[in-house]
């Protein structure tokens, strides 16, 4: 493939272009500030790629939470989240709630075996 484009017999360089990429919206779920990290990461790289939004969950929780309803909203639209969270409770109704709109979910570390929660190893 050449690097010129021919105009009038004559040959110009061709300026390299940006592809016309769409942000990605990432929707983070975190517990007690365990994902700030990660989200400084995909700010400081990401190059303007993303468009993050963060929920934080800072109160002390139970050891089992029947209805995650309070902090997981049901409403959740993103093209990707990233479950931070450290309560398991939380984090299997997150998939659940993910899984029923067809949202990824990457929760990493996690023992989740939930259809479309990713869980790779840390």
């Amino acid at each position: 493939m050449n690097d010129f484009e021919w105009s009038n017999n004559r040959k110009l360089k061709e300026q390299p272009q940006k592809p016309s990429v769409k942000t990605q919206r990432i929707l983070v779920f975190q517990q007690n500030g365990s994902g700030e990290k990660k989200i400084a990461g995909i700010r400081r790289y990401g190059d303007g790629l993303f468009d993050i939004d963060i929920v934080s969950i800072n109160v002390s929780m139970p050891p089992i939470i029947e209805d995650a309803g309070e902090f997981i909203p049901q409403d959740i639209r993103t093209d990707l989240v990233l479950d931070y969270l450290k309560h398991p409770d939380l984090s299997f109704d997150l998939s659940m709630v993910c899984q029923s709109k067809k949202i990824p979910v990457v929760a990493s570390g996690k023992k989740l075996r939930v259809k479309g929660t990713f869980t790779p190893p840390t």
